[in-house]
């Protein structure tokens, strides 16, 4: 039988000797959690250390990330590919032991966490995903789909609003496979968190239809077993185990201090320690007897190997299904994508519709959605404004009994009323997209980017496919004024390593766009849009030959996906001359540019117009790519509603843009109160070729 006190002095041991060796790091949670996890991980978790990626494995999220040694610890000892020499460099360079867990890094990490309150919300977009994944693919007597989402956190993660937003959503969802373990030891950097977090968390967790064990003593493995057993017989709904614990258990001088938190104990605290939980081994040593105790190798073979021959059944029974199930969780695209792509480009500029684009992602939303059954969509309240909806898409929802509610036809829900919570649909849209089997992508204003930007940037950090849609990009909103209208956003948002920003100027560029977006398999997109119409703007033919530019087209339809091309030359305004400047826009403001092309045609003034769809796309492209669309020795006019900084970079002489918020009125008198006219554009190139001369 297991020696669960010595299981968990492991991890303690582990913990303090791990932070003490790097002089850095946060021992305390690991030493309180340790009976938690042992419950967990030693009774319950289904994994398999020789395979992280088993598709119907349990999910387990370390929320509260700072107390990373605990799963470092856990997944060593359970037989990880994590070395001892691994925890012996905790958060050194380039070791698999960063400060806080991260995905892609250690084998058995599930989600970067470390910003509190994000780790249980990515928690309930996995346990969402394979509630839908079981709904669309499970069928009867073969419940192939069928895993748990556990999370541990702690007070800092339930002070963030984030797990409001989220963990109301899970009730409302009757996530009944989400289990959280909270652990409530009344601990924080500042010390006891009475003074400032009075809430009646229990009652808190009731309120929004979740059902809730304890609290209970977190260091009674037996017992949080048990309750762990108890939480998994819940049919509608998510359950939250409250466990009392103590920081720093085992530190007799440390324990139920903030000193516990985030510093090392000390080479004289860590052996009076070691007494004090009888564990008498030297640093980073574990007897054989208690990783034996700890190893999930067998079992997880075992239980790996059960459902490859359930999967096998299901498989003979539903050969489509099961084909399916697998290209979608390993994140392919359909083989008709390609087509897809086509399809709708062409479809887009034949048409040549005047929309405002975010009518134009509609539009491509219709086509992408109905031929790829992965797109989980959603909106934050604005789907009326952020047209994310579609055809293919209705609306998500659950019965009484917590069923997917289905529609005539037999289909789920593909389209989510996130309500108004920015933040937690970005996180949760990480964490569907970390479970895999679903593309997510999600709407709001551009301006409300500013509340989820965090879990945008944990995307970017952990290079997963989700989109984000946010319409009313601009000025152009009119007269909801300058709490709506983003001016600093688009900038701001291409400054996020790994995050493609793309602000599309017509149906064509959009369709392009989504179509890029799709197609990134590690990066997350964000799409900037307007809310007013937009003219199609005709695309012309290459000006050199591909053998001229090994790179490819620098104009048309073709040269839309490197995220910037020469939209229009001299010669379509009737001047046969060569460019004298360069005009960059985006988005609503090329037009503009086009505008003030003929204006300046008419002075003999010979521009090329460039559109710039994505800067960030751009930017990657070659450098002979580059210096076709931007000759060197040419003036360059950025044009962009918004702030200006980011355009200095690609040399520009001057950029009509603004750096001022916004104010409210009708989107034609603000356009000309903030010299958003063909004429002042046209003025500035002009200006700018007089001040060369």
């Amino acid at each position: 039988m297991a020696n669960t006190q010595q299981m968990a002095s492991a991890i303690r041991a582990l913990a303090m000797d791990a932070v003490q060796q790097a002089n850095s790091g946060h021992p305390g949670a690991p030493m309180g959690m340790a009976d938690m996890a042992v419950a967990l991980w030693g009774d319950h978790l289904r994994h398999n250390p020789k395979n992280p990626h088993w598709l119907n494995r349990d999910r387990f999220v370390l929320s509260n990330g700072h107390g990373s040694m605990l799963i470092y610890a856990l997944l060593h000892l359970t037989g990880y590919d994590l070395p001892m020499d691994e925890l012996k460099n905790f958060r050194v360079l380039h070791s698999k032991t960063a400060g806080h867990p991260e995905v892609g890094v250690t084998p058995g990490i599930e989600t970067t966490t470390g910003p509190l309150g994000q780790g249980i919300t990515n928690a309930v977009g996995m346990a969402l995903a394979e509630k839908l994944l079981a709904c669309e693919f499970n069928r009867e007597g073969h419940p192939i789909i069928d895993h748990h989402t556990f999370a541990f956190m702690g007070d800092g993660c339930l002070m963030e609003g984030i797990s409001h937003e989220a963990c109301s959503l899970a009730g409302a969802w009757k996530l009944n496979k989400l289990i959280a373990l909270y652990d409530d030891n009344g601990i924080s950097i500042d010390g006891q968190v009475a003074p400032w977090f009075a809430d009646n968390t229990p009652e808190r967790f009731k309120a929004y239809g979740w059902n809730v064990i304890g609290p209970i003593n977190g260091h009674d493995a037996a017992l949080v077993s048990q309750a762990i057993a108890s939480a998994k017989l819940s049919l509608t709904q998510p359950t939250l185990i409250v466990c009392k614990t103590s920081i720093g258990k085992g530190s007799p001088n440390r324990a139920d201090t903030a000193k516990a938190h985030g510093e090392p104990l000390g080479a004289e605290e860590i052996a009076l320690t070691r007494a004090a939980i009888g564990w008498n081994h030297a640093p980073f040593d574990i007897p054989k007897e208690v990783y034996a105790d700890w190893s999930a190798v067998s079992r997880g073979k075992a239980q790996e190997t059960e459902w490859k021959t359930a999967f096998a059944a299901y498989k003979a029974a539903h050969p489509a299904l099961a084909k399916e199930l697998l290209r979608r969780m390993a994140g392919e695209l359909p083989k008709n994508f390609a087509q897809t792509v086509v399809d709708t480009v062409i479809d887009a500029h034949t048409k040549a519709h005047t929309v405002a684009s975010r009518k134009a992602s509609q539009l491509a939303l219709e086509a992408f959605t109905a031929a790829m059954p992965e797109l989980l969509g959603g909106s934050a309240d604005l789907t009326g404004s952020n047209l994310t909806n579609t055809k293919s898409t209705p609306n998500l929802r659950f019965d009484a009994a917590g069923q997917v509610v289905k529609n005539e036809v037999g289909q789920g829900g593909r389209h989510i009323n996130y309500g108004v919570r920015e933040f937690g649909m970005a996180a949760i849209m990480n964490g569907v997209a970390l479970h895999g089997g679903f593309i997510p992508y999600g709407g709001t204003f551009l301006t409300f980017s500013d509340y989820s930007r965090n879990a945008i940037r944990m995307a970017a950090l952990m290079k997963q496919r989700i989109i984000h849609v946010f319409t009313h990009d601009s000025i152009g909103l009119g007269e909801d004024g300058p709490t709506h209208q983003s001016i600093e956003h688009a900038a701001s948002l291409r400054l996020i390593p790994n995050l493609d920003v793309w602000r599309p100027a017509d149906t064509a560029e959009t369709a392009v766009a989504w179509a890029v977006a799709l197609q990134n398999k590690h990066k997350p997109t964000a799409l900037l849009l307007s809310r007013q119409n937009l003219p199609y703007l005709p695309k012309g033919d290459a000006v050199q030959s591909k053998a001229a530019l090994p790179a490819g087209d620098i104009s048309g339809l073709d040269a839309i996906n490197k995220g910037a091309y020469v939209l229009a030359e001299p010669s379509e305004v009737g001047l046969k001359k060569k460019a004298q400047a360069v005009i960059l826009a985006t988005g609503s403001e090329v037009q503009l540019a086009m505008k003030a092309q003929a204006l300046l045609a008419e002075r003999q003034i010979a521009v090329r117009v460039v559109s710039v769809p994505s800067t960030t796309t751009f930017d990657r492209q070659s450098a002979a790519y580059q210096a076709a669309v931007l000759p060197q020795g040419l003036p360059r006019i950025a044009v962009e509603m918004g702030a200006t900084d980011g355009w200095w970079k690609y040399g520009v002489a001057a950029v009509v843009g603004i750096d001022t918020y916004g104010e409210s009125a009708p989107a034609a008198v603000l356009f000309q109160h903030f010299g958003f006219t063909p004429e002042n554009v046209a003025d500035t190139v002009e200006a700018v070729l007089q001040k060369q001369a």
